[in-house]
């Protein structure tokens, strides 16, 4: 077998090992709907790809644990819909997603991260109603670019020994 065939073997199992760790409902979002999911080494080349269009990156940690990555599972496609052509959506990876989460800065799951290029524009975490999806997005879509929110720790000294605090 040749090392160009093995790897594709590899990329494939890697791929379908990906799609497993994913809930039925975000699935759906990719066999579906096809959404990309993405992981962290794919995500730079797909954000450069198309550097005027605004990326939604959603991420939703485990379902189990946070029940809304499930109804934000069944919003976004709405959402998709409602800002047609605006908005290109694309899943990240479990495995990735706490390495991302701490380069977009947001702190609660399920977030919907936006991004115009490589440019981070917002985030929307938890779900919302309708109405507040609909007013955040359209202030998004407008924005410039900013930095990302970052967790700032704070060193705590007591008795002694010393921790960091965020």
């Amino acid at each position: 077998m040749t090392n160009e065939k093995q790897n594709s073997l590899s990329d494939q199992a890697e791929a379908m090992a990906r799609l497993a760790s994913c809930p039925p409902s975000v699935r759906r979002l990719i066999d579906e709907l096809g959404y990309p999911l993405l992981g962290a080494s794919e995500l730079p080349a797909f954000l450069r790809a198309e550097p005027a269009v605004v990326t939604v990156l959603f991420f939703t940690e485990d379902p189990q644990r946070y029940p809304e990555s499930d109804d934000v599972a069944v919003v976004l496609p709405e959402l998709v819909r409602h800002f047609a052509g605006r908005l290109r959506p694309a899943v990240v990876a479990r495995q990735d997603e706490r390495a991302l989460q701490a380069l977009y800065g947001f702190q609660k799951w399920p977030a919907l991260v936006f991004l115009r290029g490589e440019d981070y524009l917002g985030a929307i975490t938890g779900i919302q109603d309708w109405h507040v999806y609909l007013e955040r997005i359209e202030a998004l879509l407008r924005a410039d670019p900013k930095r990302p929110p970052v967790a700032v720790g704070i060193p705590v000294v007591g008795d002694g020994s010393s921790s960091v605090a965020s």
